[in-house]
């Protein structure tokens, strides 16, 4: 018979998980919170330099790093819906300095270019923060680090050798779940996410980058010579270079569509604390949690003080389809909740504000993939698998490197030119995928021992632990 987990053995009355999810509603607290410009969608024909597909981080920050490299570039870009409204405007915030998901996955994958990529990582997070100061972007960072937490005793000695002892974790931030951690202080920040990409869009406007809401993008249209046609419902644009950052939904390059999945993320977010609350926690150094389950926790502190908790339940829908339907999931806010209620017991009587979901455009090397189209004039990056907040500026200084026929420390990277393997078609995807979820859940039920299918997935190079 599994183990129960620690936030199952200390699980709190169902009134009380029923009691603190009872205010709040399905919404996203960022996308309200984010002041923001609309734009007007394209109608007609027009022309640009650059293209871009997409309004989330990634196209966002090329389009600002092309007219930082070339002023006088036009650049039209392109957003079906409304600037940072999915995964941009819905994530944790937290803007991480690894380029590969963790020192663990990036030595097995790339062993001989690891520390390179650990370089280009951390000088990516302080190009990002001398952006955020130099541009003027009001997204509340917040370069405070991030602590691992083990909640189980195998997890304490999966911890580096500077861990903290409980005492210490619990002086950081109080659970008595927390048995020990470490506290990882420069290669994290957290932002303001809807914020950033709404900033984003004010500075790329004022750099003169035309963007066009609303504008849903049908299609290419690529000769073997000369410009790129894209195509809208209700207009075009005629450009010498297209990038493409379209994240979780369909790329508009047939070949790299079986290269994602679209995995579901849910969060809660609380009211703000009260100062007695925040004192009972502690949290003064404001970093970023995460727990070392297989299935993990994240969380962290708001400008105003509420705790946003999210992550555990990582949902595949079958058929692979990107729904507003799949963002209501009760079960999983229900857990969420009661998981929160054990980690925070001294916190039962707070209540949450909002609950939403977003879809992780999640590839089968948990990093981004790289890539260039029509004879090297569409440029395109996704599969960034949760790390797309700090890893969309690396990826759009790679585009931009790729279509000006730079050769580059980024383009010569293994890591840019390999692509990962693709998923199976469905119904194979929904049975491995679930296969695998189900087997890091059975993996935290049993102190850590992964199963035979994942051993299997680790030595064919598609495992993953977190």
């Amino acid at each position: 018979m599994p183990e129960r987990t620690a936030y199952e053995r200390n699980a709190p009355a169902p009134a009380a998980v029923e009691a603190a999810l009872a205010p709040s509603r399905h919404g996203v607290f960022w996308l309200e919170d984010a002041p923001g410009t609309t734009y007007d969608a394209l109608t007609g024909a027009t022309t640009a330099d650059l293209a871009i597909v997409g309004g989330g981080y990634c196209g966002l920050w090329t389009a600002v790093l092309a007219k930082r490299r070339n002023p006088g570039a036009r650049v039209v870009l392109l957003e079906a819906n409304t600037i940072g409204w999915a995964a941009s405007g819905r994530n944790g915030g937290f803007c991480e300095a690894s380029l590969t998901h963790g020192e663990e996955n990036g030595r097995s994958r790339w062993p001989e270019e690891y520390d390179e990529l650990e370089r280009l990582g951390a000088a990516n997070l302080d190009a990002f923060e001398a952006d955020v100061r130099d541009l003027g972007l009001d997204c509340q960072f917040e370069r405070t680090g991030q602590l691992a937490v083990a909640v189980e005793p195998h997890q304490v000695a999966w911890l580096g050798p500077h861990a903290l002892d409980r005492e210490a974790v619990r002086a950081e931030i109080d659970s008595p779940l927390f048995l020990a951690g470490e506290w990882s202080r420069d290669d994290c920040a957290l932002v303001h996410p809807a914020r950033l990409a709404r900033e984003l869009a004010r500075v790329a406007t004022e750099l003169g980058v035309e963007i066009h809401e609303d504008t849903r993008v049908t299609g290419l249209d690529a000769p073997t010579r000369g410009p790129v046609v894209v195509r809208t419902t209700d207009g075009s644009v005629t450009a010498d270079r297209v990038a493409l950052a379209t994240n979780v939904f369909p790329s508009l390059i047939r070949r790299t569509r079986m290269l994602t999945v679209p995995v579901y993320d849910y969060v809660l977010m609380t009211e703000p604390l009260s100062d007695a609350q925040l004192a009972s926690v502690g949290w003064a150094n404001r970093q970023g949690l995460g727990d070392m389950a297989n299935q993990f926790h994240y969380s962290r502190l708001t400008a105003d003080n509420r705790i946003l908790w999210g992550g555990y339940d990582a949902i595949y829908p079958a058929g692979g389809r990107v729904r507003a339907s799949y963002e209501e999931r009760p079960a999983t806010f229900s857990a969420l909740a009661s998981h929160f209620l054990a980690a925070f017991p001294q916190l039962e009587g707070l209540t949450f504000s909002h609950r939403w979901a977003g879809a992780i455009d999640t590839s089968t090397q948990f990093v981004a993939f790289h890539g260039l189209a029509s004879r090297g004039r569409v440029a395109y990056a996704a599969g960034f698998t949760g790390l797309g907040v700090g890893a969309t500026r690396f990826a759009a200084e790679v585009m931009l490197d790729r279509l000006s026929g730079l050769a580059t420390e980024r383009t010569r990277l293994e890591m840019v030119r390999r692509k990962p393997l693709p998923f199976p078609p469905e119904p194979f995807a929904s049975v491995g995928i679930n296969a695998t979820r189900w087997s890091l859940d059975r993996a935290d039920h049993r102190e850590g021992r992964r199963n035979l299918f994942l051993k299997t997935l680790d030595a064919v190079g598609l495992g993953f632990d977190s």
